[in-house]
């Protein structure tokens, strides 16, 4: 059997990752792959766990810098053992919101941890898995944000923890992206989610088609 395609989705808060993900999954089972979407944080019931920690303040106390990437590392070694790899070894693709480049970018790039820092802790958490494609969702800060305001209105729901930060934060995030991009172009392609539904989702799928070839599978 043949290892399954790991995908992970990246981008700042309202660059649509949740909607595509869910639009690649369509094409991708109609083509008769046996697709897993997961997220990040979350996943496992462990994960979960740690996700009303990170974005609800489950705990009604300030969480540190260093708390907060150890973590989401936490979250990221459940999910890779007891979900990502077993899938992969099954043959199934799996598409991720977010994976360990949103660490870099968020506590690297937008809190000022140490890049050095989150590359060890990101080592340990992901254990040798890492994305065969990388689609980095972008959209300028301002732009997400309202969508985000538009989003939680509809459902009636609030801000998470992370999505009240600053717009300088959310800002210093995507130049983070940007960068890891910048770095490593062959696995991280840049999708711009400023336009159309449509069109972007055409855009992600001209993407996934390109590099990993999924009608050959």
């Amino acid at each position: 059997m043949k290892r399954g395609r790991f995908i992970t989705f990246e981008g700042v808060e309202g660059s649509g990752k949740s909607t595509h993900i869910r639009a690649l999954a369509r094409r991708l089972e109609t083509l008769g792959h046996h697709v897993l979407c997961v997220r990040e944080p979350g996943g496992t019931r462990t994960g979960e766990a740690i996700r009303r920690i990170l974005q609800h303040d489950e705990t009604g106390e300030p969480i540190a810098p260093r708390t907060e990437l150890l973590l989401f590392a936490a979250c990221r070694a459940q999910l890779v053992e007891q979900v990502i790899r077993p899938a992969l070894r099954r043959g199934t693709w799996v598409l991720c919101d977010r994976f360990a480049d949103s660490t870099v970018a968020y506590q690297g790039y937008g809190r000022g941890l140490p890049l050095k820092m989150v590359e060890a802790v990101n080592r340990c958490a992901r254990d040798g898995c890492r994305p065969d494609l990388t689609i980095l969702m972008d959209v300028e800060v301002g732009r997400g944000r309202n969508r985000l305001a538009r989003r939680n209105r509809r459902a009636g729901g609030s801000r998470d923890r992370i999505e009240r930060e600053a717009a300088a934060f959310h800002e210093r995030v995507r130049q983070g992206y940007l960068r890891l991009a910048h770095h490593e172009p062959r696995r991280i392609r840049i999708v711009s989610s400023s336009g159309p539904v449509r069109m972007v989702e055409e855009a992600v799928w001209s993407t996934v088609r390109d590099v990993l070839k999924p009608e050959s599978r």
